[in-house]
């Protein structure tokens, strides 16, 4: 993610990475006083100051950054950092291949150099992405909510480049989702990626329609299956509630449990017991 001649301040821990995102916790500790390593961007990313104060000089532009801004790196981009105080910073990075970034920012890869407003919403829509993504319970739900999160970051600048290039009429945007739908029901493993490709367009225009049309996001449809199968199981008199959760695509016994409960009010045992067909 950056490249630093002194690692002994910088550290970077990889938190999710999927289908061209990735998203980083970086911590930095260098003591009070001016930068003097020039760090080289190696991503094209999204970055979030969860703590801390610092400068970063980037071409002779200087820009002061705390946690209610964010700022944009480039590949390649030669960048110093001064440290007005002593006690370190926190950042999250969201990085996104040139094509998730070129989807969210009206066909361009190039992100704004400024720095960028974060509202308190936005902030913590962040922090609870970084949070939920250390779980690791359900890959989609995360690679969609960074998604949102980067182009809610980047409507601030300019809302209407965002939102281009998404169907125009209400027809169009049901049959996307109509697609979107048959398609999971085939397999509801298929990434939020795959079946933007598969529907030629990109994931975040396939993701906002999708929300916008159905009330819920396509990851929060996925799960809505899976319960749905997890329940057809449990009716037929399954009681090994670790091998149905491996086996409908849920990360574990407490994963289907917690998620069961958010759908129905209700546990899995007591699914079974009402549910059952008689012998």
């Amino acid at each position: 993610m950056l490249v630093c001649d002194d690692r002994r301040v910088l550290s970077s821990t990889s938190v999710f990475a999927a289908d061209g995102l990735q998203l980083d916790d970086v911590a930095c500790r260098h003591p009070a006083g001016p930068g003097r390593e020039i760090e080289r961007a190696g991503t094209l990313a999204l970055v979030f100051v969860r703590r801390g104060c610092f400068v970063r000089r980037v071409a002779g532009v200087e820009s002061l950054l705390d946690a209610t801004v964010a700022y944009a790196m480039h590949p390649g981009e030669e960048q110093c950092f001064d440290h007005p105080h002593g006690h370190g910073d926190d950042c999250t990075v969201l990085s996104l291949d040139r094509a998730l970034v070129a989807s969210l920012w009206g066909g361009e890869w190039l992100l704004p150099t400024a720095p960028l407003p974060v509202s308190p919403q936005l902030d913590l829509a962040h922090r609870m992405l970084l949070h939920d993504a250390r779980r690791h319970e359900d890959g989609h739900d995360v690679f969609e909510r960074a998604i949102a999160v980067g182009a809610r970051l980047l409507e601030a600048v300019d809302g209407r480049r965002v939102g281009s290039g998404q169907p125009k009429t209400a027809g169009r945007r049901r049959v996307l989702v109509d697609e979107a739908r048959q398609a999971l029901a085939g397999d509801p493993e298929l990434s939020l990626a795959q079946i933007a490709q598969a529907l030629s367009v990109s994931p975040h225009h396939l993701s906002r329609v999708f929300r916008a049309t159905t009330g819920v996001t396509l990851a929060r449809h996925r799960m809505r299956l899976r319960v749905r199968e997890a329940m057809h199981r449990l009716a037929g008199g399954e009681r090994d509630l670790a091998r149905l959760a491996a086996d409908v695509g849920f990360s574990d016994q407490s994963h289907l449990c917690r998620v069961v409960r958010e759908e129905t009010g209700t546990t899995p045992g007591a699914l079974r017991s009402a549910l059952q067909r008689p012998d």
